[in-house]
């Protein structure tokens, strides 16, 4: 018998077995503007349905729609300890961004349309416009559905945009690097908020681990916690590739 080939053995049931079964093959780090040729290569490899991202969350493997109710959080918590902060938000400012204007349209964390992936704008909306309903936040008020013209803090650009709730100001915010306006709301800034969910690798030397508060930030936990997972059966059928899986992504 083969050994590189000892699940062709297998019945159906054991093989039908083998295809539920999922396995982490490595961690992918940040994606950045390789989110088009990454999905591109795993779904040549594994494909389209042999393989997931995966984060590990408290000791457990979890879908990023789980994971990122823990990166929501961070935001919670870091705004709601800086009514400052709030307060700028509200009264200057009308919506905020990460790398795109067109980043206000988006209200869901599921982003497969977009080149790069934006999570801190959302959250930031999110969380104020929770506030809305806060009584404890009179700051934080009701604003009308409304698109109107905004200006960008860092580019003077004025963008005809909607307004996000609860945001009553006429400015546009960019969330993003150090030269952002916004940088204060990077989520490498952004400390985590659970002592469980910080993670660090020895060696690992990536820019939010350089910036703000380092592998203490959100960032670091969402990029840090992140797993592609296989399909066993479809790992299995690597052969000799199975020690690299994840090479060239």
């Amino acid at each position: 018998m083969d050994a590189s080939r000892w699940w062709e053995t297998l019945g159906p049931y054991a093989r039908a077995d083998l295809e539920q079964l999922w396995i982490p093959v490595g961690l992918p780090g940040f994606q950045g503007e390789s989110k088009a040729r990454r999905q591109a290569v795993l779904d040549e490899r594994f494909g389209p349905d042999g393989w997931r991202i995966g984060h590990i969350v408290r000791g457990r493997i979890v879908s990023p729609a789980i994971a990122i109710l823990d990166y929501e959080e961070a935001y919670r918590r870091f705004l709601r300890d800086r009514p400052a902060l709030v307060r700028f938000l509200v009264t200057t400012c009308g919506n905020v961004y990460d790398d795109n204007v067109t980043n206000v349209h988006d209200a869901e964390y599921e982003q497969s349309h977009t080149h790069l992936n934006h999570y801190q704008d959302i959250s930031v909306r999110r969380v104020v416009a929770e506030l809305v309903d806060d009584p404890g936040w009179p700051d934080v008020a009701e604003t009308p559905v409304e698109t109107v013209d905004l200006t960008d803090l860092g580019t003077g650009v004025v963008h005809r945009l909607p307004r996000a709730r609860g945001f009553a100001g006429s400015a546009l915010l960019q969330i993003r690097d150090p030269l952002s306006p916004g940088y204060l709301l990077n989520p490498a800034v952004v400390p985590v908020h659970d002592p469980a969910l910080i993670t660090t690798l020895p060696g690992r030397d990536d820019w939010y681990h350089v910036e703000g508060c380092g592998h203490l930030s959100v960032e670091a936990f969402w990029q840090m916690s992140k797993v592609v997972e296989a399909r066993y059966d479809r790992w299995l059928a690597l052969g000799d590739e199975r020690s690299t899986p994840l090479a060239g992504i």
